[in-house]
């Protein structure tokens, strides 16, 4: 009996040891088998994941125009960015152990399929923060088993793949907390107004909480639950040894003070100018539609926000309530950079998005400079004469143009071009471009940077030709530049969302015109400006040298204008073919224009223009064209290209005929300032 006692006991020992083996053997041939899968999900690349982040746009001085968000507003920020007390809060609530697990948790994860079989329900999850993370970058949020699997095996990918801190970077950048606001800087502003790194401890027990349901753990709607969450974070936290007692009370204790819901979304200033920042980011530099919404792009434009706030507020003391249908445009530029400094498309975006800056109008008077500059490189100055009277012009084997001046008022007398440019002498235009050819006041357009078609026709001496106020700022620019044209930017840079620079511009000169005759064409614009110009009912307005035209249609209003630091133009008429009326709308565009730059450059000093070399200024006595004296009664100071000016003098007023002229000396102890005011304004 022994003996057979003895052999069985061996041959119990034997199949222990076999099944010891074979247990090793497994337990080798699973983890070999494990190991070949960790290589295999090492080697595969990870899903494509799209994260959208808010595009941003800004003005000169920094201030947010606008962001584009679409509805999923993120900013994406290194972790450093980011409060450590959120950090540590959103590890405490969501995943305890996320410094020890590989991408998902056994002990937790057991613990709760116990749960969920007993109960026969998904009442309870699991995942980690890796999990959600994978689940958010790659899944959708069907509770399935299938999708179980696989957010576990992507876990487990992104675990291999990335640094813990990566993942938390990651993890903090995407998760949605409420109120369209995805990740922890998007959701700092929107609750707090701050930066993410700039939360308290109480802060970020609080937001750590929204993620778990944000609209129940909503802030503006639950506070009592946001309060009881917040309580458990920081409880989690106490357990976790990261922050004390006393810290947890504090904080507890502290008034959450959360951004005003109303202030999140403001009325942004600009409207027009960012729907053109939209066109130019597509349209010339090739960014397409979906980088620009989702691309977490930094736009840096060249509006200046207060002189936008200038022009808005003109507009909207000088545009008449009654009357609703009155539309307006202002382009603003400073003329030694390019650079647009205001942009206003019309008086109410909210009910037309129409952008009038671009939008092609006759520019009537406005366009006259254009002509006059032409004329000066043809021979023409300012003393040249032609006769304001009623004619009939013949053009094309002849046709007959028979223009008219505003009121049928006319000199009839002979006139010279500076009279002519202040009193807005339409005859005196016609027969200019008649003596020129249109042909060359075409080719000057051209130059100035008017792109739109143009007739060569005696009528486009009056701006019969359809140009838009973006055309005639340009223009207007090459004569505050002295005859060098510079593009217009709106744009200075574009970043993407890791701060490459993908734009640059930098936008440089070019001498298009003679610089001594667009100096002499400025001085004679501030003409406009003087008693009986056609704006001198604004000139008190104004507290600083000025040039520009006024223009009028039947259906237009213009006035383009310029200081040495701001070129501006001001349109105003209506939409649909209805005719403006010649007292009252007529007259709105020249009191926003003067209301603008003064206030626009009301922390500016009043500037000269600058004189170039090749001009010359004398002074003249406008009755006879010739160099006044001291004894003639209206001198006046007037600019030439060198070698143009008057030689003789006066003799008219001479007291004594046989009396030598003595010319006319500027006033002793009075500054250049005083003496061009005087002139300009007195």
């Amino acid at each position: 009996m022994e003996v057979i006692r003895e052999s069985s006991l061996l041959r119990m020992l034997r199949r222990v040891k076999r099944l010891i083996k074979l247990g090793i053997f497994l337990v080798l041939c699973a983890s070999f088998v494990l190991l070949l899968f960790i290589l295999y999900l090492r080697s595969q690349p990870l899903p494509a994941a799209t994260i959208n982040q808010t595009t941003t746009i800004y003005a000169q001085g920094g201030e947010v125009l606008d962001t584009l968000h679409q509805g999923e507003n993120r900013v994406v920020v290194p972790l450093s960015k980011i409060a450590p007390s959120l950090v540590q809060a959103t590890i405490a609530i969501e995943d305890k152990g996320f410094y020890e697990h590989y991408g998902f948790d056994l002990k937790r994860l057991a613990k709760v399929v116990y749960i969920n079989v007993t109960s026969m329900d998904k009442v309870q999850g699991a995942s980690t923060i890796t999990q959600q993370l994978a689940r958010n970058l790659y899944l959708t949020m069907d509770k399935t088993w299938e999708r179980k699997i696989k957010e576990a095996i992507l876990a487990v990918q992104l675990e291999l793949n990335y640094s813990k801190e990566e993942i938390l970077e990651m993890y903090m950048n995407q998760i949605y907390y409420g109120e369209s606001a995805y990740g922890a800087q998007a959701a700092a502003q929107t609750y707090f107004g701050k930066d993410a790194d700039k939360l308290t401890l109480a802060e970020s027990a609080a937001m750590a909480g929204f993620p778990k349901g944000p609209s129940i753990y909503n802030p503006y709607k639950h506070m009592d639950k946001v309060k009881s969450r917040q309580k458990l974070i920081l409880q989690a936290m106490q357990a976790d040894g990261v922050i004390t007692a006393e810290q947890a009370e504090a904080a507890y204790h502290e008034n959450l003070v959360f951004r005003d819901k109303s202030a999140q979304r403001q009325v942004l200033s600009a409207p027009y100018f960012r729907d053109y920042i939209a066109e130019l980011v597509k349209s010339k530099y090739g960014i397409d539609e979906d980088q620009f919404l989702h691309g977490g792009l930094k736009i840096y434009t060249t509006l200046d926000y207060n002189m936008q706030k200038k022009a808005e507020e003109s507009f909207a003391k000088h545009l008449p309530k009654e009357n609703a249908d009155l539309q307006a445009a202002l382009l603003s530029v400073e003329p030694s950079t390019g650079k647009i400094k205001a942009y206003v498309g019309g008086r109410d975006y909210a009910k037309s998005q129409y952008d009038r800056v671009f939008s092609l109008r006759q520019p009537g008077s406005s366009f006259k400079p254009i002509l006059y500059l032409a004329a000066l490189q043809n021979g023409f100055t300012p003393l040249t004469l032609m006769k304001s009277e009623p004619t009939v012009f013949k053009y094309d084997n002849g046709k007959e143009y028979i223009p008219s001046n505003f009121g049928d008022h006319y000199a009839n007398a002979f006139i010279p071009m500076q009279q002519a440019i202040a009193t807005s002498d339409n005859i005196y235009a016609v027969k200019t471009i008649e003596q020129i050819t249109p042909q060359k006041v075409v080719d000057e357009a051209r130059l100035l940077g008017i792109t739109s078609p143009l007739q060569a026709v005696p009528s486009l001496a009056l701006g019969t030709s359809p140009v838009s106020p973006f055309e005639m700022t340009a223009a207007y620019t090459v004569l505050a530049n002295n005859g060098e044209k510079i593009p217009l930017t709106a744009i200075t840079k574009i970043e993407d969302n890791q701060g490459t620079v993908l734009v640059e511009e930098t936008a440089a000169k070019t001498p298009v015109v003679d610089p001594a005759s667009t100096f002499i064409l400025t001085h004679m614009m501030q003409s406009v400006f003087e008693p009986q110009g056609t704006a001198y009912r604004v000139a008190n307005m104004l507290n600083r040298p000025v040039a520009g035209k006024t223009g009028s249609t039947d259906y237009d209003s213009w006035l383009v204008g310029f200081s040495p630091q701001l070129v501006t133009t001001v349109w105003v008429g209506y939409d649909e073919g209805k005719k403006i009326d010649p007292i009252k709308d007529a007259r709105v565009a020249a009191p926003i224009w003067a209301d603008y730059m003064e206030s626009a450059l009301k922390e500016q000093p009043p500037a000269l223009f600058d004189i170039p070399a090749g001009v010359t200024s004398v002074y003249v006595d406008m009755e006879t064209g010739k160099l006044a004296t001291e004894h003639c009664p209206t001198p006046k100071l007037v600019y030439f290209a060198l070698g143009s000016e008057p030689q003789e003098y006066c003799t008219d007023h001479l007291p004594n005929p046989n009396e030598k002229p003595k010319p006319i000396t500027p006033p002793e102890g009075t500054s250049v300032w005083q003496r061009v005011r005087g002139l300009w304004n007195p």
